[in-house]
């Protein structure tokens, strides 16, 4: 029997309570939230930004590229972690005051699907500039999620990929397809917009895509091989 991949049933998925919910995400895509970021003239290039579900750290590389300074935190040990300073690598992002993140002017992750909001809501009370989380764009829908969470604080921008976005459990690979959705979901401090505006990433991965992206495809924990590339030694 074949696996049935339509959009209906993917969209479908469950996670067990005490799950990760680990997804990695393909480098390009986070490189594509930069560059938007860049084209609209929000400068992070002296700015902080935390990962607080860095998991193998596939979104923290890239992140590198681009601002100044990439706090990494995961609720789980994961090999490649360290502490950086006096932060507490390993620390449940939800807690307050569990993470020794002193300070940070973003806060870009892709949380747990069924945790999501609850990421929202501490990115909000901890970013000076601003958030963003990768989503399912089906976590737009939902009446109980418009009346907590849209019509409550909507995003200043639903940043919606034109093209797959391909994650698979536990593991990055260059190879995979999908039959799901993402969006980014941005929030900037301090605007509190009328009207979210909804734009399209335009196709962008075989533009943004790198070899170093992909050092091991048998292994969702293999960031080292990345930031050795960019000269960063973290």
């Amino acid at each position: 029997m074949t696996q049935n991949k339509s959009s209906a049933i993917m969209q479908q998925r469950r996670e067990p309570h005490d799950s990760l919910d680990y997804f990695p995400t393909p480098p390009w895509a986070t490189r594509a939230l930069c560059e938007f970021l860049d084209n609209r003239d929000y400068d992070v290039t002296t700015e902080t930004v935390w990962e607080p579900a860095c998991g193998g750290g596939h979104m923290a590389a890239p992140l590198w590229e681009y601002f100044a300074f990439v706090y990494a935190s995961d609720v789980s040990k994961y090999d490649w972690l360290a502490p950086v300073g006096e932060q507490d690598a390993v620390c449940d992002f939800l807690i307050d005051g569990v993470c020794d993140v002193k300070h940070t002017d973003w806060v870009i992750t892709n949380p747990p699907f069924r945790l999501a909001e609850e990421f929202i809501a501490r990115a909000a009370a901890v970013a000076d500039v601003g958030f963003a989380m990768l989503v399912r764009s089906a976590f737009l829908e939902g009446k109980g999620r418009y009346a907590n969470l849209y019509s409550q604080n909507p995003p200043s921008y639903i940043l919606q990929f034109a093209e797959r976005v391909p994650m698979q459990k536990n593991s990055l690979n260059k190879n995979l397809s999908t039959a799901t959705s993402y969006s980014w979901l941005v929030w900037i401090a301090g605007e509190a917009p009328l009207k979210t505006e909804f734009l399209w990433v335009a196709p962008c991965r075989s533009r943004l895509e790198m070899d170093r992206d992909y050092p091991d495809d048998e292994c969702a924990e293999a960031p080292g091989p990345m930031l050795a590339a960019m000269g960063i030694d973290k």
